[in-house]
């Protein structure tokens, strides 16, 4: 069998102690190499953040794995692209390293150049859904919508209040779904999710900081 180097991502530390997202990879890594006949030599597991050019420089963990597979003569192992970089330049940077990189969602077979295509698909998609984002925000907010949701309020005839509240539940959820898939689609964490709608402003229909939690009943009831 080919032995190879497997390299690991979590985007935050929580993710890293509660295995969200590790597990997942691992499953991947394991029945692709299974299947294309790799013995996995060493597995290493990075816990930060994949932005920036200069991420190679904050990612110790990425830089032992490929000492490791460059002394062995042997590939390194990801889940997907995302685990490495959405960024172009970050991709081209790795491929100056001399050291294969397979990526078990894309196949063992996807040279270089395919990577660098993938990799501006992605980085590509990630600035057409932040515009996407931030025009769903404007387009809300000119329409009156209220994204901090319905925050109480005197209500005379319960059953009226109710289905008020119920009503402008779905418009909120009508304006943040999109939002909220688009980021999903990205293959953001229902964590990451939440803290970059906190970051943009945007509050829960009770007006209340997001958690994953209430991501994931919004994805759920938008589907």
């Amino acid at each position: 069998m080919t032995k190879a180097v497997v390299y690991i991502r979590v985007s935050t530390a929580k993710q890293g102690r509660s295995g969200l997202g590790l597990e997942a990879q691992q499953e991947t890594i394991a029945r692709f190499a299974e299947v294309e006949g790799f013995e996995i030599a060493e597995t290493f597991l990075e816990v930060e953040t994949g932005k920036g050019t200069d991420a190679l420089d904050r990612r110790p963990q990425l830089r032992a794995a490929l000492d490791k597979a460059r002394v062995m003569q042997c590939p390194v192992i990801v889940a997907n692209l995302a685990r490495l970089s959405r960024d172009v330049a970050f991709i081209a940077t790795l491929m100056t390293q001399r050291v294969p990189f397979i990526v078990a969602a894309i196949g063992k077979d996807a040279d270089p150049f395919m990577l660098h295509v993938y990799a501006a698909m992605a980085e590509q998609e990630r600035r057409a859904i932040s515009e996407r984002t931030k025009a769903a925000l404007a387009a809300a907010k000119a329409r009156g919508t209220s994204l901090g949701g319905w925050r109480g309020g005197p209500v005379v005839d319960h059953r009226k209040g109710v289905e008020a509240i119920q009503a402008a539940a779905g418009a909120f959820r009508a304006d943040v779904g999109p939002m909220i898939r688009d980021l999903h689609s990205l293959g953001m964490s229902l964590r990451q999710i939440a803290a970059e709608l906190d970051r943009q402003g945007v509050k829960t229909s009770r007006g209340k900081a997001w958690t994953a939690a209430a991501v994931s009943r919004v994805l759920n009831a938008t589907k």
